[in-house]
């Protein structure tokens, strides 16, 4: 089975009842993770929930298939989640697909792999699996998954407020579906007592300002510049801003990166893109600037070792939340240092 963000919705309660293993890939962070977890909600009896990384299953490929096929201590079901970077779980998942007895449900998260990896092509023709694509999404289709979980939550929005809403959050639909959560709460609205919001209500819950946000570091650092690095890294401490959401901040600018980049061509007028990005509404004009001149400079292998270098990166901070913000300073510094070669 095959998915893309259009018809994932469509697809997943018979993929979750059909399927064992699930391949989520494509540059759209939030869409990968929206996804599994909507796999992993869906499942009948989903059990406990393996944790298991790429690398580890890179080093120790036969991992996978002892782990799919063993049980709970207790003998309960369970479900196993893998954070790949590309093509990491590849042979993991041949030598998985090769064994005998029934698996229990695997889903692999490879923001960085595409629907034509070895992965993929692995499992797109197979009945027991799903190969699910997803690309960044545009302002609209954000907005409209806004007014959605606004619906859900008993707030109502009007098509500007969810327009203000998905751009705040970069087009993510997780810090998107945080907004309306805290909307819900300030408004104490509820399914069954909805409340109207409105522009005050959703500056009462937000920044103060825009320099609160991550911006102006992902900027410094894709722009290369080293300068800024240090005060923008002490901001980050004073302000008291968690590593983790810092870097999906990243993650959600490499993933718009990455669409431009497929876009553009590797032949194409980085002017002219972004003035038609603009007109389609993908692309705010505050942004315009940036978004050109980091697509001048992170493009082709470039890009894609950005892209990888940000999903290890996330990887070692969760693994290691105690140095969480000495990893995310030094993984940054380095990308500064790179992108700085290109000035």
């Amino acid at each position: 089975m095959k998915a893309t963000q259009k018809d994932f919705a469509s697809v997943a309660p018979k993929a979750a009842r059909e399927a064992r293993v699930f391949f989520f890939c494509g540059p759209d962070e939030a869409g990968v993770q929206d996804a599994a977890a909507r796999i992993a909600g869906l499942l009948v009896d989903p059990g406990e929930r393996i944790e298991l990384a790429g690398a580890d299953l890179r080093r120790d490929p036969v991992r996978l298939g002892d782990e799919a096929r063993s049980t709970s201590l207790f003998g309960d079901a369970r479900h196993i989640f893998v954070r790949a970077s590309g093509d990491e779980a590849a042979e993991a998942v041949e030598i998985l697909l090769a064994g005998e007895a029934e698996p229990c449900p695997v889903l692999i998260l490879a923001t960085g792999a595409t629907d034509k990896a070895r992965t993929a092509k692995l499992l797109a023709d197979r009945k027991d699996a799903l190969v699910a694509m997803f690309w960044p999404p545009d302002l609209k289709s954000v907005a409209a998954t806004v007014r959605a979980l606004a619906d859900g939550a008993g707030v109502r929005v009007d098509g500007a407020l969810a327009e203000r809403i998905a751009r705040a959050a970069g087009l993510d639909t997780r810090i998107a579906r945080s907004e309306i959560v805290k909307l819900a709460l300030y408004l104490d609205a509820s399914a069954e007592s909805p409340r109207t919001a409105d522009a005050a209500a959703l500056d009462a819950i937000g920044a103060s300002s825009e320099e609160d946000g991550f911006m102006p570091l992902v900027n410094a650092v894709l722009a290369g510049e080293a300068g800024k690095l240090a005060a923008e890294l002490r901001r980050l401490r004073e302000l008291g801003l968690n590593p983790v959401g810092v870097l999906l901040a990243f993650e959600r600018r490499t993933a718009q990166l990455a669409a431009l980049a497929a876009r553009l061509g590797p032949r194409g007028d980085v002017r002219a893109l972004m003035e038609a990005e603009k007109a389609a509404r993908r692309v705010f004009w505050k942004d315009e600037r940036d978004l050109a001149g980091q697509l001048k400079r992170w493009r082709g292998r470039r890009l894609e070792r950005l892209v990888a270098r940000i999903a290890a990166l996330h990887r070692a901070l969760l693994a290691n939340s105690q140095s969480a913000e000495l990893l995310l300073a030094h993984g940054l510094a380095e990308i500064t240092r790179a992108a700085s070669a290109r000035n």
